[in-house]
């Protein structure tokens, strides 16, 4: 059964709709059998590159801060495959903020090439350390995520 309202298949975007880049180096375990990444490392670099660009702009302390992020969602399209040995850019941009939650969107390109291999996204809620209940965002941290807005 077909339906006139099938939603419209992913489609890679460019450089320009994301704010900031990070270069990621492959490594020979990122491959698998299939002789390109495996999608669940596609997650993992998601998670460091919005993360290391936190700490980096001093948003978020990892060792002794009272706020921390917890993931809630995450998703990704595929579109190209990425492999060992390659310079890999992720390109961060936040699509949405709330009073305690982010969406950071995520587009993952070869070196050089102006459509993502990949593009996904993960939602942050963020907590108190101790008691993980949401925390409002504190100026600081909602400067850093305006950026990249």
């Amino acid at each position: 059964m077909t339906s006139s309202t099938a939603t419209p298949r992913p489609a890679p975007e460019s450089r320009g709709a994301y704010k900031v880049f990070r270069d990621i180096t492959t490594r020979w375990m990122d491959n698998d059998v299939y002789g390109h990444v495996n999608n669940v490392v596609y997650y993992a670099w998601f998670d460091a590159a919005v993360n290391a660009h936190l700490i980096e702009h001093g948003a978020l302390d990892i060792h002794t801060g009272q706020t921390i992020g917890l993931v809630v969602e995450t998703h990704c399209n595929y579109f190209a495959p990425l492999a060992f040995p390659q310079t890999v850019q992720a390109g961060i941009r936040v699509a949405s903020i709330g009073s305690s939650s982010v969406r950071y969107d995520i587009g993952l390109f070869a070196q050089g090439e102006d459509l993502c291999a990949a593009k996904g996204h993960f939602i942050h809620v963020y907590v108190d350390r101790q008691t993980r209940r949401p925390v409002s965002l504190p100026d600081n941290f909602l400067a850093v995520l305006k950026a990249l807005a």
